[in-house]
């Protein structure tokens, strides 16, 4: 069964561990997500189950939304309430001071990513270093922070809403909003909100030509060339420029590279979403 669709993840559960769960719910094998979600973290993590695990790449699926709690005063490794080690009473900040702070990182973001993090270390998860105590050297990413709002202070909690590029690691933005203010900080609380146009609307299934992050080309040619997978030729294709396009058949979906007017598979017969 071929069907993409959003999940709302649970607290306290892994993205991979929450697969075993929808297995069963639809009694497939073949399943897939996008966008792994900290165990702590909530809200929108993208499905797939069947052929279209493979479409990921594909998808449009930025900028990201969250919603997120700082908690003034906890001091926690992982920055966030899994790992937190000590607990202090800290003076109040300014609404001022929050604002500059949240001001002051929108734009690019050049940040380290969280030592407990499924980055990979010499084929090792960074998060599985940390936890056996080993030094965790993460190399420096940038981010795009598009929005960064104050919903409200509520000491010591600050509930703020961040829209990013794909790839932000939230934990870190906390950790350096604390920083800002002068205060150490985890996050208590974390929601993924959206994903590109990708929502939680009770699991419905999703049409993935809709979501697609990659433009449509016309296939003039025979359908059956297409479908059996034999040597396609640029004469057939209204766009002749070189790129990565979707095509389509009655029944199937292909995705296809031009380049110097060659024609290459990337994904070839796959099933078309049929609304039953």
């Amino acid at each position: 069964m071929n069907r993409l669709f959003v999940v709302n993840k649970p607290i306290f559960r892994s993205s991979n561990g929450y697969m075993g769960y929808i297995k069963r719910k639809y009694n497939t094998k073949k399943v897939g997500f996008s966008g792994t979600l900290d165990p702590f973290a909530t809200g929108c993590l993208i499905v797939a189950t069947g052929q279209y695990p493979k479409l990921f790449q594909y998808l449009k699926k930025t900028p990201k939304a969250y919603t997120a709690t700082l908690w003034l005063g906890a001091n926690s490794q992982s920055l966030d309430i899994e790992n937190v080690d000590s607990i202090k009473e800290v003076a109040e900040v300014t609404i001022n001071k929050i604002y500059q702070a949240l001001e002051s990182l929108k734009g690019e973001l050049t940040y380290y990513p969280p030592k407990f993090s499924a980055k990979k270390i010499n084929g090792k998860r960074a998060y599985q270093l940390a936890r056996e105590g080993k030094e965790v050297e993460l190399k420096q990413i940038t981010s795009i922070i598009y929005e960064l709002h104050l919903i409200h202070y509520n000491h010591p909690f600050i509930h703020f809403e961040a829209t990013v590029s794909e790839g932000t690691y939230i934990r870190s933005l906390g950790a350096i909003i604390a920083d800002k203010l002068g205060v150490d900080a985890t996050l208590s609380s974390l929601r993924r909100d959206y994903e590109g146009k990708f929502s939680f609307d009770n699991e419905k299934p999703l049409n993935p030509l809709h979501y697609l992050n990659i433009p449509q080309n016309i296939y003039t040619g025979d359908d059956e060339y297409m479908e059996l997978g034999k040597k396609l030729y640029i004469d057939y294709f209204e766009t002749k420029e070189d790129g990565v396009y979707w095509i389509e058949t009655e029944n199937f979906f292909s995705v296809i590279e031009i380049v110097d007017e060659e024609i290459k598979y990337k994904l070839n017969r796959m099933e078309k979403y049929r609304d039953h």
